[in-house]
Parts: C-alpha cells; structure tokens; sequence
C-alpha cells in the first residue's frame, strides 16, 4: 500500500543528532520552520544513552534529551511493534526509523548510515534516505535567507568559545558537512 508522503516531514536518525553540530544546525533549520523534524521514542533513547555514555560526568544525554522534547513537543513518533517488525531492513535495528517515516508520513529518513536503508526497501513507502549534509545543502539551497538566518543565530549562541562564520564552515567541514560548508561559504558574510 502505497500512502502519499509529507514532503515537510523528515525522521532524524540518532547518527544524525549525536554530533553537537549536526544537531545544533538541524534542529535551528526545523526552530524556523523550514521541516517538520521527527523521531522515534528508540531514537532519543539511543540517543540519550550514547551521550551519556561517552560524557558520563554529566547527564547530557538527559539535558540534550529534555532540551529536544521542550522545543520540539510534536517531534517524537509512537511506532508499534508490529509495523517495526513488519520491515525488512538490512539492520533490523533501524527499523524503528523506517516505521517512524511510515508512521508520520516523512518524505525523508535523514541518517548518515545509508546502506541501512536501502532505496528498493523504502520505495513502496515513498521515503528517501538522505544524508545530513545533502539534507542541510538542499534546505539552505531551497530556502536561502531564513536558513542563513537560522544558522547565523544558531552561531550567535555558540558562546564557549565564540565563533565566527569562517570557524563555523570550518567546523563544518571538520566535521563531514563537506556540502554544507562549501554553500555557507558563499553567505558567510551573513552568518
């Protein structure tokens, strides 16, 4: 069964929201409006659990967790265990992602593990996988203004240390954002 995709809905992965950055620069594009962002109840719990596991003097899994659910109440999707299990992924550990698209009718699976999800098993849902750098790319390609405007706040509340513009496409590229840092370039005097 074939069911019409919201092509403003997207389903982030947690390798997607792990990275301070990614997360940072992600969730400030969906704060303007420019996508609806959604994620299963597995998702910000890996999530969570990764965080605090690597940064374990601190809860900061729970903290990015809260923070996430405070800005973003509409964000996370119930799936059942029947429709997980009803998949066929190559991991089967991702299906929760797929079942998540499927749930809230994403027109996108945002992940940096691609193979995972392979086009021929996303097709029939109509859901793409994309990556978060051609994700970021092509929301600030089709959005222009009221991205670089998301992103140069975004940097505004990096205070520690501060960064500038050409320290945040650094960053950027640093951090496999290869994409995204080459058009930030060309509005860095705006960011």
């Amino acid at each position: 069964m074939k069911m019409r995709a919201n092509r403003f809905t997207v389903i982030i992965d947690t390798c997607v929201l792990y990275p301070a950055l990614t997360r940072n620069i992600i969730l400030s594009l969906a704060n303007e409006g420019l996508f609806r962002p959604r994620w299963s109840t597995e998702i910000l719990n890996e999530l969570q659990r990764n965080l605090n596991a690597d940064y374990p003097d601190g809860n900061v899994g729970d903290a990015q967790r809260n923070s996430i659910e405070i800005a973003f109440p509409e964000g996370e999707i119930e799936v059942s265990d029947r429709l997980v299990n009803s998949l066929n992924l190559p991991d089967t550990n991702d299906q929760h992602v797929l079942a998540a698209a499927i749930r809230s009718r994403a027109a996108l699976i945002v992940t940096n593990n691609l193979k995972d999800f392979p086009p021929e098993e996303l097709n029939d849902y109509e859901v793409e996988a994309v990556s978060s750098d051609k994700f970021i790319a092509d929301v600030i390609s089709l959005s222009n203004v009221p991205a670089v405007v998301a992103i140069r706040k975004m940097r505004k509340r990096l205070n520690n240390p501060d960064i500038d513009a050409a320290e945040l496409i650094l960053r950027c590229e640093k951090n496999g954002l290869i994409e995204t840092a080459q058009l930030l370039n060309k509005y860095q005097a705006l960011i």
